[in-house]
């Protein structure tokens, strides 16, 4: 029983923490762009807001500092709250500018509190892989991408009808607090005994090998190719979802409630379920599906821009499509994700593995703009389809004979 609640005091600590990453990202991410599309700002401009997230593909740069810092319990609380002290007075000091005056400035104070961000991500993924056993990674995987979707719910979602009510000035200080009062529970997380090494010491600085030996790995290339195409199908879609619904004569409290609370809560529950299905079918059956999923979404959007007539209802079920087909797929990655990662790397290896979804991101979100201002929403769904469809082929021909030997490994580590 005291084992139990130990484990769920070590959850619970993890989706604050992940939490308190996502909703101060979520809400610049969302805000920033609506009001720019209000302001006539033009697909292609809105489209490049998506560098927002620089920090979070450079991460991997210094990332190796962290692993290599981070001996004990106390080196990884040292990172995190230094980390999301930096976070939250960005966050306090952006409440006192005005983005129609200071826009090059608030976007640049932005990027720096992403930086922040980021480095709180890379020390506590590393402190999730070492917290848990093989057994119940998964379990942390749930914690990071529910406190990932419900940090998206509050920050694009209530945040979003909040703002429409209080204004950027008197609620920036508010998700400032919040960012501290998040890693109060880190202060009494525990592993083993007092300042106890709990990873092996490295002696060697950090080196470019720390880096590359991720890609040395027998077979990584599989995985690289599959990170980069998994999320592509859905993410394009999502960076032109807030502008097409502002076109479609749409207010911010419709696209708050619309996307970000019904959204991102059936995302929540999708990735809760996902975990319990990853353990139940297995990585490959469950990575297959959830391509299916993607690609049966991105026909959806097809058709809804051509034959289907667009309101509140077929609105609503696509959100609902899109979001449920990103948060099951969330946990695939981070599962496979965490399988890939090399002893004694965690915080590195696991940064390579999401900066290249990241990467991707930025990639198809900053391309997304210029395709649907060239050849329209129904372009851009169409582009997204084929995409889905390429990773879902190469899921099929690359993973098929890897099939039995992740099953084989899921019912070991289940026993």
């Amino acid at each position: 029983m005291n084992e139990n609640l130990q484990k769920g005091n070590k959850l619970f600590t993890f989706f604050c923490l992940y939490i308190a990453q996502k909703i101060p990202m979520s809400f610049f991410s969302t805000v920033i762009p609506v009001i720019m599309r209000q302001q006539n700002f033009s697909l292609e401009t809105i489209g490049l807001l998506q560098l927002l997230k620089l920090p979070w593909i450079l991460k991997f740069l210094w990332s190796p500092v962290v692993d290599r810092s981070t001996y004990r319990l106390s080196d990884f609380k040292t990172w995190i709250f230094s980390s999301e002290l930096i976070y939250a007075c960005i966050i306090f000091s952006i409440a006192f500018l005005d983005l129609s005056v200071t826009p090059q400035l608030i976007i640049g104070l932005v990027v720096l509190a992403f930086v922040a961000s980021a480095t709180q991500d890379i020390a506590t993924d590393a402190l999730a892989v070492i917290s848990f056993n093989k057994q119940d990674k998964s379990l942390v995987n749930s914690m990071q991408s529910m406190g990932g979707f419900a940090g998206t719910m509050i920050g694009s979602g209530l945040l979003l009808l909040l703002y429409n009510k209080f204004g950027w000035g008197n609620l920036l200080p508010f998700l400032a607090i919040f960012v501290l009062i998040a890693v109060i529970p880190l202060i009494f997380f525990k592993i083993g005994e007092k300042d106890a090494i709990i990873k092996p010491k490295q002696k060697e600085k950090p080196t470019l090998n720390d880096l590359s030996g991720f890609f040395k790995q027998k077979g990584i290339w599989k995985q690289v190719v599959f990170l980069f195409l998994y999320y592509a199908g859905l993410i394009g879609v999502l960076a032109m979802l807030k502008p097409m619904l502002v076109d479609y004569g749409y207010s911010m409290k419709d696209i708050g409630i619309m996307s970000g609370i019904v959204g991102t809560s059936i995302g929540c529950l999708a990735s809760f379920a996902g975990g319990f299905i990853v353990r139940k079918i297995g990585r490959h059956k469950a990575r297959l599906l959830f391509a299916v999923c993607t690609f049966l979404t991105t026909v959806y959007f097809c058709l809804l821009i051509t034959f289907i007539p667009v309101n509140i209802a077929t609105l609503h079920l696509g959100i609902s499509l899109l979001w449920a087909s990103y948060g099951m797929s969330v946990i695939v990655v981070y599962t496979t994700a965490m399988d890939c990662v090399r002893p004694g790397y965690e915080g590195t290896d696991f940064t390579i593995q999401t900066v290249i979804t990241h990467l991707s991101g930025i990639i198809i979100g900053v391309c997304s703009g210029k395709i649907a201002a060239m050849i329209t929403y129904r372009g851009l769904f169409v582009v997204e389809m084929c995409i889905a469809l390429i990773s879902l082929i190469f899921i099929l021909l690359v993973f098929r004979l890897k099939a039995p030997n992740e099953d084989e490994k899921r019912i070991t580590e289940q026993i």
